[in-house]
């Protein structure tokens, strides 16, 4: 049997499983849903997803989407816990039992293991199976997702329509912008313009946040303004082609760091005390005045749960009085 049988033969006995359960079609379905490889029918509403990006996975658990299986990043570090799942919804993904498929690299054998009826990959990033896409097309239908330029908002209004879970992934929003709403009156705004950023202490070098990233949409939603680099200033882009980050490193670092203020994610009072340790970065007026805000080390990637963490944190930051 070659490797593309081999493969329908698993979907086939995937579409059973479903058909066996008795979640036929509704109204709803048979959906079209389209993406950068063209329109895909799903025949039903899913019933085992696939994520093999970890990104993705934190929305679809928010919008309780029946995922049964996530790729992961490697456990035990800054952002990720023992299962190498997001710390901000690694209870969540615990409480569930979510299976991790595998660390760091995609396997289509793992994928092809869970018997999905939807796989979801990352467009880009380091948590991307794009390369595999014509292997996990054979398995299930699969669907690329790009998170890179919008909200995680619009992301999670997306996989709602995808997962046919549009009902959860309203009230989510809708609770989070009471929340937003909140914060927003109680909280002071630092000097502007700010700058949002990852910072990497040991090779002194940050990711860029731009006003197309979901990090940099949450604080003009606050009422912050985004610093804008200096003209000729150029980063880098090492994980394909993304316009939610730029690369600093060298020279470039304390030049594209411009803000007044710098809000860092995926940090914590350490990474804080890194910036205000390097003295490359000494001169910076939110080095001077000590306007450098840790987020906390859940927020690297925003969904649901990291956006309502990081809403908490600017609360106690920046609220007169806390």
């Amino acid at each position: 049997m070659n490797f593309s049988s081999l493969w329908r033969n698993v979907w086939l006995a995937a579409a059973l499983l479903v058909v066996g359960t008795g979640a036929a079609r509704s109204a709803d379905w048979p959906r079209q849903i389209t993406d950068s490889h063209g329109s895909h029918t799903l025949e039903h509403k899913p019933l085992r997803i696939v994520s093999t990006s970890v990104t993705l996975t934190g929305s679809l658990l928010a919008i309780d989407a029946p995922v049964i299986a996530s790729g992961a990043t490697t456990p035990n570090n800054r952002v990720a816990d023992d299962q190498g799942f997001l710390r901000q919804w690694g209870s969540v993904a615990k409480a569930r039992k979510l299976t991790r498929l595998y660390i760091g690299e995609p396997s289509a054998e793992a994928v092809a293991a869970q018997m999905p009826d939807l796989i979801l990959v990352s467009a880009s990033g380091g948590d991307s199976a794009l390369a595999l896409y014509d292997q996990l097309s054979q398995i299930a239908p699969t669907i690329v997702v790009d998170y890179g330029d919008e909200s995680w908002q619009a992301l999670l209004t997306r996989l709602g329509a995808i997962t046919g879970e549009e009902k959860q992934a309203a009230a989510r929003i809708a609770s989070f912008n009471q929340r937003l709403a909140e914060v927003k009156q109680r909280i002071k705004l630092p000097p502007q313009p700010v700058s949002s950023l990852v910072y990497t202490a040991a090779a002194r070098s940050a990711n860029l946040w731009t006003p197309e990233s979901a990090q940099g949409k949450l604080l003009q939603q606050l009422g912050m303004t985004l610093a804008t680099l200096p003209a000729g200033l150029h980063g880098g882009h090492s994980q394909g082609k993304r316009s939610d980050i730029i690369q600093l490193g060298g020279e470039n670092l304390a030049a594209g760091l411009n803000g007044q203020s710098l809000f860092l994610f995926a940090g914590d009072n350490k990474d804080a005390d890194a910036i205000y340790a390097n003295p490359l970065l000494a001169h910076l007026p939110a080095v001077q005045h000590k306007r450098v805000y840790a987020l906390g080390s859940e927020t690297f990637r925003l969904d649901y749960y990291s956006a309502m963490l990081i809403l908490d944190r600017l609360n106690t930051l920046l609220a007169p009085g806390q």
